[in-house]
């Protein structure tokens, strides 16, 4: 009875679905890619050579030649799949750099190889590997080939191990099984040979890699087909873990979210697929060899490995001067703003997190010039390295009590005297020095801290106004920011109360300020907060008045008592049209019975035009910037003092 060529037929049937689905998926670009294709094309080979032997053993051919030619080319295809699954796993750890700087592991990985081709080329001659003569039989060094796929597979295994970081659990185990279930295998076929399972399941393996790892729903965008966000998150990752030197366009379309606007979401789409062919055309144009990914909002990159990063600088510039032309669609003529910086990592950027913080906003943080830049020219290494240490920064700030409430003195000038102040976070790190507010309370809100840091402060504010340096100090109240996060808290009111009655202070000496901003949240639970808050006879002022979200009808419906007129009123008030708004908005204002605060007064022409308007309180540089506690004391004391 001869071999069953079934479970071969079975396996070609299993490859040949494979290949065309990972044709039809696109899985073509990227080495690992394109391994694994060279793989199930090795795979289909062997199997069509071990259909032809079988059938030629089991018909009993006399042709010598035909034979041999059919069992070695089985043989060599099908041997060849294990080295080619351990380059399959480098390339996944993306190490091929390692790989090329260690001579000694290079060698070893191929002398493996190069022992079973020289056996295999000397074989025609001693027929030690297999035999055809007298059909077909297995020589001594048949075993050369067991033993050094055994070896391939214990790299695999310490490959695995050695970068398992890199893979989430799925992953490991798709790669691995493909080793269980090919020694599986050849442990069946050495001990019972008339049982062809071998390619069978090595396309069963293939398989479960496919549907494991080489999954493009994973990493094609489907707009823009080029690779996506997370795929390019997932790179970036591997290349800092490995130490390895890339190059990056970035190309941010500065004004994508404004065409949006105007054309629309559909229209949109279709530009950017045009955008996204001709990054492909001129990546194809220049021979630049880049990996090319889409990763949201008009954001797209291009990475260069190796010897392709020197042609970086001149693609950078063809898809600058490319992407300024005109683009014409449904008859209207659409202008894009492409912000180009290139990046050189880990020079330029030294870590992962950097590069995405980096690339999230650079377009927004820097002026557009519509000339190529540099990463290094754009931005401060250190306040870079905050933003990315910025949620740590603040645990350890809790932890350590480190947070500090600086005061800035306000002014009234009906009593021609400071009145009252408004407190302020501040943070010094023992590592990266003076941390930004803006960057702090982006980053609290973000991680929810914020509301750990809001009480901390509003506490050192209520220890200051219970001692009796603030009685003496004659102040009437203490201004403390609320965050939008902050008032769409329901346990708000119950928090601030709670520190307000341990402390004994009276609800008239605290007055909450909210912007325009949270204003804008038409919530109930903000709503909710301020009515409870306001019954409980905390007073509450209206921030950053004019910073473009004014709505009067939230003037009107919230529980203000005062208005602070934003900076930028005093900023434009040389402007004869902006002071006409300023007149208006103060007459106005005063007719509602609100006290109006003018914030950022840097000069005594200032003072004094805000102070003809007859504007309540003037904050600003002209008299002092947030300072800390101890400073505020003395400078009040001494300010009114001297009044």
């Amino acid at each position: 009875m001869g071999k069953s060529i079934s479970l071969d037929i079975a396996a070609l049937v299993i490859l040949t679905i494979l290949l065309i689905s990972c044709i039809f998926r696109k899985m073509t670009s990227g080495i690992s890619n394109r391994i694994f294709l060279i793989i199930i094309l090795i795979t289909i080979t062997a199997t069509v050579f071990d259909i032809t032997a079988v059938t030629l053993d089991n018909t009993q051919s006399t042709q010598t030649s035909v034979l041999y030619t059919a069992h070695a080319g089985y043989l060599i295809t099908h041997y060849l799949t294990a080295p080619l699954h351990l380059l399959f796993v480098i390339s996944l750890t993306d190490t091929w750099h390692k790989l090329k700087k260690n001579f000694a592991f290079q060698v070893v990985l191929v002398l493996p190889l190069a022992a079973v081709l020289i056996a295999f080329v000397a074989n025609a001659g001693n027929h030690l590997v297999f035999s055809v003569e007298n059909g077909y039989t297995r020589g001594p060094l048949f075993s050369l080939m067991y033993i050094t796929t055994i070896m391939y597979v214990v790299f695999d295994i310490a490959y695995i191990i050695r970068y398992r970081k890199l893979f989430d659990f799925g992953k490991i185990i798709a790669i691995s099984a493909v080793i269980p279930i090919s020694v599986a295998a050849m442990m069946i076929q050495m001990l019972y040979p008339m049982h062809l399972v071998e390619m069978f399941c090595c396309a069963v393996s293939l398989l479960i890699v496919s549907i494991g790892i080489q999954r493009p729903e994973d990493y094609i965008d489907s707009f823009t087909q080029l690779i996506k966000h997370s795929a390019y998150a997932h790179d970036m990752k591997h290349a800092f873990a490995n130490d390895k030197h890339v190059y990056i366009i970035m190309l941010n379309i500065s004004n994508f979210r404004t065409v949006q606007s105007l054309i629309g979401f559909d229209a949109a789409t279709q530009v950017l697929k045009k955008v996204a062919d001709k990054i492909r055309e001129i990546n194809r144009r220049t021979h630049g060899y880049a990996d090319l990914y889409y990763l949201d909002n008009g954001r797209f990159r291009m990475v260069f490995y190796g010897k392709n990063q020197e042609k970086t600088e001149e693609m950078a510039e063809v898809l600058n001067q490319e992407l300024k032309k005109k683009t014409n669609y449904n008859g209207l003529d659409i202008s894009l703003a492409p912000f180009i910086v290139l990046a050189h990592c880990p020079e330029e950027i030294t870590d992962f997190k950097m590069l995405m913080s980096f690339g999230a906003d650079f377009h927004i943080r820097n002026h557009y010039t519509g000339q190529v830049m540099h990463a290094s020219e754009l931005y401060d290494r250190n306040q870079l390295t905050i933003q990315n240490n910025i949620d740590s920064i603040i645990d350890r700030a809790l932890e350590n009590g480190s947070f500090q409430v600086y005061y800035q003195p306000i002014y009234s000038v009906k009593e021609g005297k400071f009145v009252s102040a408004e407190a302020l976070i501040r943070l010094k790190d023992p590592q990266h020095g003076f941390i930004s507010p803006e960057t702090l309370i982006v980053a609290a809100e973000k991680s929810g801290a914020i509301h750990k840091i809001g009480e901390v402060v509003f506490e050192k504010v209520c220890q200051f106004i219970a001692s009796k340096e603030f009685e003496q100090l004659g102040l009437d109240y203490i201004e403390i920011n609320l965050s939008v996060s902050q008032i769409m808290n329901g346990d708000l009111p119950e928090t601030l109360l709670s520190i307000m009655n341990e402390y004994k202070i009276s609800p008239d000496k605290i007055n909450l300020e909210i912007t325009e901003t949270a204003a804008a949240y038409a919530q109930r639970v903000m709503t909710e907060n301020l009515e409870k808050l306001t019954l409980a006879g905390i007073s509450f002022s209206l921030d950053d008045y004019g910073t473009g979200y004014s709505n009067m009808q939230r003037v009107i419906q919230l529980p203000l008592k005062i208005i602070k007129l934003d900076k930028s009123f005093v900023d434009e008030n040389n402007n004869p049209k902006m002071w006409i708004v300023l007149k208006n908005t103060v007459k106005m204002l005063k007719d509602m019975n609100m006290e109006i605060v003018v914030e950022g007064v840097e000069t005594q022409e200032m003072l004094d035009a805000f102070s003809k308007l007859k504007c309540d309180f003037i904050q600003g540089y002209y008299f002092s910037k947030p300072i800390p506690r101890n400073d505020f004391v003395e400078f009040i004391n001494s300010a009114n003092e001297a009044s």
